[in-house]
């Protein structure tokens, strides 16, 4: 059980070999700032792959010494993407980082069957969540990719948060397929989806579903109604119906609950940052370290 965040921190800062974070394209300063937060704490080695002179000027600017980080000069923003993946591709680099560009341009490079770093149909979005009142560090998919899944990516999004919770050590993660109810009822699809995937499995996780989010997350509510079940009260993946309902349950943890966040795109060869320049800087930084930990096996 990984209790909080500053755990994590803790687990990448003892890793013998520091995990290479690309950056593209670098020249954006909002990022350049977490990224050096992240290097300047020893957590990654950052590999800054954009326009040399202004990546320089803007680590100038905030007050950092390139020093021990690898800068790549490609000044054309596309190419420079391109060569992240290339360096995904040959083990060069652990998760690649979005800088200057907009996430069309860089996924469309990235999901490439030819010269991307795609390893399966389906990419998601994993918010990785520490709350004050959780016990111990949970994720929620997909809040960002998957708009409106089908029950096949749904499964396929477990698959990548499952094997997401194995690098970090946790090898039989809790799953909970959420619903509004706990019963199956043939008119709402997610309740007969959630038992269709119960019944089907994912190797390497325990599957509940359909449950509802407070037999998932509240202890005391299991023996209230009389549901029995290993996940009940002690989830660490919540695997939303859509979008919508993933996004709120994550902005609702962090803007009122007082938690933290961090995600990371999965399902490619090594994890994507694609951190919003509207994101908080706790939330780039924690974003940094989970794709680290995630981003070699």
């Amino acid at each position: 059980m990984i209790k909080n965040f500053e755990q994590l921190k803790e687990m990448l800062r003892s890793m013998p070999v520091k995990r290479r974070v690309a950056v593209t394209p670098a020249q954006d300063e909002h990022t350049l700032e977490a990224i050096c937060h992240a290097y300047r704490d020893g957590l990654v080695e950052p590999v800054l792959i954009g326009d040399e002179p202004a990546v320089r000027q803007i680590l100038g600017t905030l007050g950092v010494s390139a020093e021990g980080m690898t800068i790549i000069h490609e000044k054309d923003p596309l190419a420079s993407i391109q060569k992240a993946a290339d360096m995904a591709r040959a083990d060069e680099v652990d998760c690649i980082m979005k800088g200057k560009t907009e996430t069309g341009p860089l996924m469309k490079i990235l999901v490439n069957k030819q010269t991307g770093i795609r390893r399966n149909d389906t990419m998601s979005l994993l918010a990785f969540m520490e709350s004050p009142n959780y016990h111990k560090v949970f994720a929620i998919t997909d809040v960002g990719l998957l708009t409106y899944p089908t029950k096949e990516q749904k499964k396929a999004a477990i698959v990548n948060a499952v094997e997401a919770f194995h690098a970090l050590g946790i090898e039989m993660p809790k799953v909970a397929v959420i619903a509004a109810v706990e019963k199956v009822n043939s008119k709402m699809k997610e309740t007969v989806e959630a038992a269709e995937i119960k019944a089907e499995g994912v190797e390497g996780c325990i599957i509940e579903g359909p449950i509802s989010y407070d037999l998932a997350m509240d202890p005391e509510s299991a023996p209230l109604k009389g549901y029995v079940s290993p996940v009940a009260g002690d989830a660490d993946i919540l695997v939303m119906p859509d979008i919508v309902s993933g996004n709120v349950a994550a902005k609702t943890i962090t803007v009122i609950g007082g938690g933290r966040t961090g995600g990371v795109v999965l399902g490619a060869k090594v994890p994507v940052l694609l951190v919003s320049r509207a994101a908080s800087a706790d939330d780039k930084y924690m974003s940094i370290v989970l794709a680290a930990l995630v981003g070699r096996k």
